[in-house]
């Protein structure tokens, strides 16, 4: 009988979940030494095959720069390998044997991990998945976007034959061929999966959240750059450029708008006219504006990781030759203002604020319109500034004097590199950090008496006396509700 295709990917699904099973109880007896071979190769090769992914990638999405995708296959492979591999994540972690009490911590694997890659940054983020996931002693199964689904399978692919040639179990890694809606919701709810890292739309993210399983997901980016009077004026704006470009803006954490003080504001705007800003007139701001967001208040699509001159060309606006930014004047921040809203691509909103309180202000305004709890910058040298900013911002990264789309992401500061940016509970997500292979295995505890914990406490054998804890009426009480409870049922 031939399926429909909805149901055969939801049995294709099931099939991959079934041999992803096998795999994972085979990784679970696997040592630290043996997974740590597994993601060194897989690293090697996607670091030596960088350039090819990133082309493939470029040419099947239409998003980018594949130079730039070149660096992001590096990080999500090379650097984040180089993070990680001396670290131990799966076994003892935790051994203290001496009195009052012991105590130990194992790493556990997590089982399953349902691996959920956006069409953005579709073959980096597939490396980075697949190295965190063996890291920590799990199998991984991967959903491709569909517009993405291409290079995503060359990488998959890669990753199987690095895996195996260092030992890996078959079936360790698998990817969806189908790519439906229903076979993504069938492998987010499958009881099987130990946790979703759900990296794309909100929509997905939110489904991963829905799904009953555990789940890591992010929230959308929308980080303002605020260059404060004191900042080396220069290199805020070549480090915003560099950043807002690069890619041509498709990681989440590049700033969406620049906010600057007013005794400086001439010095910016001249600095980034300089360097290739093109400041809109009011009526083709307007104009741009209408291209931005569709009729749904959504990112329109057709501006993803597009240059500056092709937005500026789908608009029918003539911008001089070697624009490399678009920048919209504006005075307020809402929903109906797209310059307000997360762009991903070289287009800013820019603000001035007569002083820097004004403008942290101004910087919460947008934070709360979209973007709470993921990434903003700042370019200053008064530290008592950034530590106002830090204080205040509903962020989970303040970057500081550093192109925020790659200083985000951990190649340009101390953070962890990663391409999952958790958001925290106020950006909706469960994690506020960089996500690594920590968060990808249970930490089993194992804890001796310890007779100090119980001193000055009446004791009976090992355990602590119910009465010299509870009251006798409050025991009683207990036992009345108890008694009721089971009388209902």
């Amino acid at each position: 009988m031939q399926l429909d295709r909805d149901l055969e990917s939801i049995q294709a699904v099931r099939n991959l979940i079934k041999q992803a099973k096998a795999a994972a109880e085979q990784l679970a007896g696997f040592s630290q030494t043996q997974l740590n071979s597994i993601c060194a190769e897989i690293a090697l090769d996607g670091a030596a095959q960088a350039e090819r992914l990133a082309k493939l990638a470029a040419d099947e999405t239409g998003f980018g720069i594949w130079q730039d995708k070149v660096r992001k296959n590096l990080l999500g492979s090379r650097d984040v390998w180089a993070r990680w591999k001396d670290e131990t994540m799966v076994g003892p972690l935790t051994e203290y044997s001496g009195a009052p009490g012991g105590y130990w911590e194992i790493g556990v694997p997590m089982g399953i991990i349902a691996a959920l890659i956006p069409s953005t940054n579709p073959t980096s983020t597939t490396l980075y998945k697949a190295i965190i996931a063996l890291k920590a002693g799990n199998a991984v199964i991967f959903s491709p976007h569909p517009n993405a689904k291409g290079c995503i399978w060359e990488t998959v692919r890669l990753i199987q034959a690095a895996a195996a040639r260092a030992g890996a179990p078959e079936h360790a890694i698998q990817c969806v061929e189908l790519c439906t809606m229903e076979a993504t919701n069938a492998l987010m709810s499958d009881p099987a999966i130990g946790l979703i890292l759900a990296t794309g739309g909100e929509a997905m993210v939110r489904a991963a959240y829905r799904s009953g399983n555990p789940a890591i997901g992010v929230g959308p980016g929308n980080g303002p750059a605020f260059i404060e009077r004191s900042a080396d004026i220069p290199t805020a704006v070549r480090h915003i450029i560099a950043s807002k470009t690069f890619d041509n803006g498709v990681i989440c954490a590049s700033e969406q708008s620049i906010i600057t003080e007013e005794c400086v504001a001439a010095e910016v705007e001249a600095e980034l006219k300089r360097q290739g800003g093109y400041f809109l007139p009011e009526e083709e701001s307007e104009r741009l504006g209408n291209l931005l967001l569709r009729p749904n208040g959504t990112m329109n699509p057709r501006i993803v990781g597009k240059p500056a001159h092709a937005i500026a060309e789908m608009a029918g606006i003539a911008v001089p030759e070697g624009t490399k930014l678009l920048l919209s004047r504006q005075t307020a921040a809402g929903p109906r203002n797209p310059y307000a809203r997360e762009k991903l691509c070289p287009v800013l909103a820019y603000f001035v604020e007569p002083d820097w309180e004004r403008a942290c202000a101004r910087c919460m305004e947008i934070l709360h319109l979209e973007g709470a709890g993921h990434t903003m910058a700042i370019h200053s040298r008064d530290d008592a500034v950034i530590r106002e900013f830090a204080l205040q911002k509903p962020v989970s990264r303040l970057l500081v004097n550093t192109p925020a789309a790659l200083g985000g992401v951990g190649a340009t500061t101390a953070l962890d590199p990663a391409l999952t940016l958790g958001c925290g509970s106020v950006g909706g997500s469960a994690t506020s950090d960089n996500v690594g292979p920590r968060h990808l295995v249970n930490i089993r505890r194992v804890a001796w008496y310890n007779q100090e914990a119980g001193k000055g406490r009446q004791e009976t054998g090992n355990l602590t006396a119910i009465d010299d804890i509870l009251t006798p009426e409050q025991v009683a009480e207990i036992a009345r509700r108890v008694l009721e409870r089971l009388a209902k049922a």
